[in-house]
């Protein structure tokens, strides 16, 4: 998959700590993903400091690894300044995108500023259906979008708000509250699935009233570095 860098159109964003066991699912849907593309698509991994096997299994694929700083907003800042598309995918790596997410991202910017997918969670719990809900639906209502969710963005528009925020949570929030002030977000339908193994490890009511809590808080002004220490 080597491409000039004339011929990416989008350029995929995936930061990575620490999760050698999911990446191998990850690279294979990434590959049937980039096959089913049209234009040009680069996949960059950025590393902030694994101690697993994670570059080494990336390093095997077709895909590039970067060693980058640690911290999700320094890496995908790391990526994106290292990307050659004027399309902007940022991918958790324990999200799953839909058959021919590529060009529906790249149609979507054609014709929009930036945007995100509608997410469902994967887990067997009833509950994950009605947060991934209410998750949808208070995007569209605020227009601010959550990195589950897949964010996507014009790259001029991701270098003229200044990049994901440099700060420990709640990058996903600001960069979205910055690119909603000069257009709402494209929202898509079709379906993202991420992990439900945040909620499955705190319990799922305590997740959600702690991510309840901090975004509150964080809405108040108290700085995302003392919020971080919380969500740890």
């Amino acid at each position: 998959m080597s491409l000039s860098d004339s011929d990416v159109v989008l350029s995929v964003i995936v930061p990575v700590l620490n999760e050698a066991g999911v990446i191998p699912e990850l690279l294979t849907e990434l590959m049937v993903l980039c096959e089913q593309s049209e234009v040009g698509v680069e996949i960059i991994f950025v590393d902030g400091g694994s101690s697993d096997n994670s570059v080494g299994l990336i390093a095997a694929s077709p895909f590039r690894v970067l060693a980058g700083p640690q911290g999700r907003a320094r890496q995908m800042n790391f990526g994106a300044a290292a990307a050659a598309g004027s399309y902007l995918l940022f991918l958790h790596a324990d999200t799953q995108l839909p058959d021919w997410a590529f060009s529906r991202v790249i149609t979507a910017l054609q014709s929009g500023l930036w945007g995100r997918f509608d997410v469902r969670i994967r887990g067997d719990a009833p509950m994950f259906k009605v947060i991934a809900w209410f998750m949808n639906w208070r995007s569209r209502l605020s227009g601010i979008a959550t990195g589950d969710q897949g964010i996507f963005v014009r790259e001029t528009a991701f270098i003229e708000a200044g990049g994901f925020p440099d700060q420990p949570l709640m990058e996903d929030i600001a960069l979205s509250a910055l690119l909603r002030d000069r257009e709402a977000p494209v929202c898509l339908r079709n379906k993202v699935e991420t992990s439900g193994r945040r909620w499955q490890k705190r319990g799922i009511w305590r997740t959600i009233l702690l991510m309840w809590r901090l975004r509150y808080l964080y809405w108040r002004g108290v700085p995302a570095e003392q919020l971080a220490s919380r969500y740890d």
